[in-house]
């Protein structure tokens, strides 16, 4: 595996990989991976001749009092299960070398991005927007994989793509989960044992208010509102950011479940703000 810092270095490469007829795929992330990120190595693997791994913490998706000092990292064994993984190029650019210092052009799907994680973190998504095309501009991959946890982001990097004309197929993974139904992040590094215990009855809820839908329930109100019970009763010490309903491919929120539907929460658990969500189709 070779690791490459400089992006016009990786640009090059890849101008030249794409020159001998090979296949590109990119995994963007920002590190310390887990099973997840692991899994999504494994998707490129499979559909591609050359795979890249970005490990680039972004500090332009941290909003004010965020974790982006606190964030986990570690580079020494990123670098040996990208490795292990058969990655082939694995990219760890600087701040500086991704931003100069009067940087001043921006990405941003508004539509998308103004509900769900976009309120309480409202320049997060400009961040991701604009750094994910940096990524596919120096990577130059025919294929970008992400996993289906970040599901607005997930819709943010489609409509881009699709509205921009970037040639790359932007495809999801399924939320990849420990036994206890917990999805697998980063920052879960940040719960206490105590909080790992309740943690997983944030997917238990979803799971829960889609038993309700099967039986008929489709009030978008009423459904939320009996997660919001369910997370209080069974989740202590937690604090709801949001729970929404919205439609898959828009976000735009839903009143009625009349079709597919996105229910999409994110919970403050001490430390740590997780996030989950559970495709819902009638």
């Amino acid at each position: 595996m070779e690791i490459i810092r400089n992006p016009q270095e990786l640009q090059n490469l890849s101008l030249m990989l794409r020159g001998e007829g090979k296949t590109i795929a990119i995994v963007p992330t920002m590190g310390f991976f887990h099973e997840g990120h692991l899994k999504l190595m494994d998707a490129a693997r499979k559909q591609a001749d050359v795979v890249i791994v970005s490990l680039f913490v972004n500090p332009t998706q941290f909003g004010a009092n965020e974790d982006l000092d606190s964030y986990p990292h570690d580079l020494e064994r990123d670098s040996k299960l990208a490795e292990e993984r058969g990655v082939d190029i694995l990219f760890t650019p600087t701040k500086e070398d991704m931003y100069h210092p009067d940087h001043s052009t921006w990405v941003e799907v508004p539509n998308l991005a103004g509900n769900l994680c976009g309120q309480s973190r409202p320049v997060h998504f400009r961040g991701v927007a604009t750094v994910v095309t940096k990524l596919f501009m120096t990577a130059l991959p025919h294929i970008g994989i992400f996993g289906e946890k970040d599901w607005q982001q997930l819709a943010i990097i489609k409509r881009m793509v699709r509205d921009l004309n970037i040639p790359v197929d932007v495809q999801g993974h399924p939320i990849v989960r420990e036994e206890s139904g917990l999805a697998l992040s980063s920052r879960n590094v940040y719960l206490t044992d105590e909080e790992r215990k309740h943690a997983p009855m944030i997917q238990k809820g979803l799971i829960e208010m889609k038993a309700l839908v099967d039986k008929g329930e489709n009030d978008a109100l009423k459904l939320k509102n009996a997660l919001t019970e369910f997370y209080e009763q069974n989740i202590p010490g937690s604090a709801v950011d949001y729970i929404e309903i919205v439609h898959p491919d828009n976000i735009n929120v839903l009143e009625k479940i009349n079709g597919p539907a996105l229910c999409a929460v994110a919970v403050q658990l001490g430390k740590a703000r997780l996030i989950d969500n559970l495709l819902i189709k009638v």
